[in-house]
């Protein structure tokens, strides 16, 4: 039985507009850097949104949180309409919706201590310093698993993990119901990352927290995710829950991101089926008509260049937009795909690390 959603995200488009001219600026188009993205999170569940660089997913975490005001959409959480929310009741709001930052050598402040930086959040909101506030962030601090005794020093004093362990706690502090990880394990190693997610697993099993997981690497995605969402160029290509995308992923795009995940096998690795596609990302500013994938999909047809696919339900939670899946052609040559796929990827679920926390 489905759950229902506890974050709603309905047709939500970020456009932003090209301006030229000399003396007088003007508008001679938009980058659609999100077009029409629809998803839904249960409470107390992961959604991975995964794709390559440039395709929108930040943007998109962005549009949800109204850091960039959304060019249409509505976006729900809980029983509130965030996009209609005025200025005074979205800063309100804010505590419930908070975001970890990819780079965390940036996003924390050098000339403050980590006492500092974790209690802003609570300053902003207007509570005074004192004892209760810094045992609050001790606390925090130990559930991360950091030092509660460090909240002295400084952000420069702590290795990239750690920063971001601080990045975590500072969204952990006024309590929300959803936190946006803005690829919060790409700028560390292997090693930290598997600690990151790790960790992030546990306080939303101890907390109940509600994730939107951006990444683009399905391989480390997978261990934290129930629902993983792949987007391509603004849209979402195919919603599936973990088990579903990879035991039986559907679109080309999909397939194609599954054949990059890498093997600890050297031999399986140089024999294994891949897609690589050709050619570079179109632009957001002119994507292609139809389906925006057409331009580099090994399966395109004449409608996939006309038309563009609407997302159809193929089983339960699992949708794709494809005009191709069940054509009497195109269809198996994908099927074959997908399985040549799947079963290379089978070694990398035997050598992989185990799913926690599942």
């Amino acid at each position: 039985m489905n759950r229902p959603d506890f974050v709603s995200v309905q047709g939500l488009k970020q456009f932003f507009p090209v301006q030229r001219g000399l003396f007088v600026n003007r508008t001679v188009g938009y980058v659609r850097a999100v077009d029409g993205v629809s998803f839904g999170i249960p409470r107390g569940e992961t959604l991975g949104l995964v794709g390559e660089s440039g395709c929108g997913k930040s943007t998109t975490a962005r549009s949800m949180l109204r850091l960039h005001e959304p060019t249409a959409g509505v976006v729900r959480i809980g029983d509130t309409d965030v996009t209609s929310l005025d200025a005074r009741k979205l800063r309100q709001f804010r505590s419930q919706m908070q975001m970890i930052f990819q780079d965390s050598y940036s996003s924390l402040n050098p000339r403050h201590t980590v006492e500092y930086i974790v209690s802003e959040p609570l300053l902003i909101r207007g509570e005074s310093p004192g004892r209760r506030m810094r045992d609050r962030v001790q606390d925090l601090l130990a559930l991360v698993g950091m030092n509660p005794d460090h909240i002295k020093r400084y952000a420069h004093e702590f290795s990239g993990g750690q920063r971001q362990r601080i990045g975590i706690a500072r969204a952990l502090i006024l309590n929300p119901a959803l936190i946006v990880c803005d690829e919060p394990i790409s700028a560390l190693d292997v090693a930290i990352q598997a600690q990151v997610v790790n960790l992030l697993s546990r306080l939303q099993e101890e907390l109940g927290l509600t994730y939107l997981f951006i990444a683009h690497d399905l391989s480390m995605v997978r261990h934290i995710s129930h629902r993983i969402a792949v987007m391509y160029l603004g849209k979402i290509m195919e919603i599936a829950t973990y088990d579903e995308l990879f035991k039986t992923p559907l679109h080309p795009y999909t397939q194609s991101l599954m054949s990059a995940v890498p093997i600890p096998d050297p031999a399986t690795e140089k024999s294994r089926a891949r897609i690589i596609l050709k050619g570079d990302l179109p632009s957001p500013v002119n994507p292609p008509a139809g389906c925006v994938f057409s331009s580099r999909c090994p399966f395109a047809t004449d409608i996939c260049r006309h038309r563009e696919p609407e997302p159809r339900e193929m089983s339960d939670g699992h949708s794709v937009a494809c005009h191709n899946i069940d054509d009497p052609v195109v269809g198996p040559r994908i099927t074959k795909s997908r399985e040549e796929i799947v079963n290379s990827l089978k070694d990398a679920r035997h050598h992989g690390p185990d799913r926690q926390f599942r």
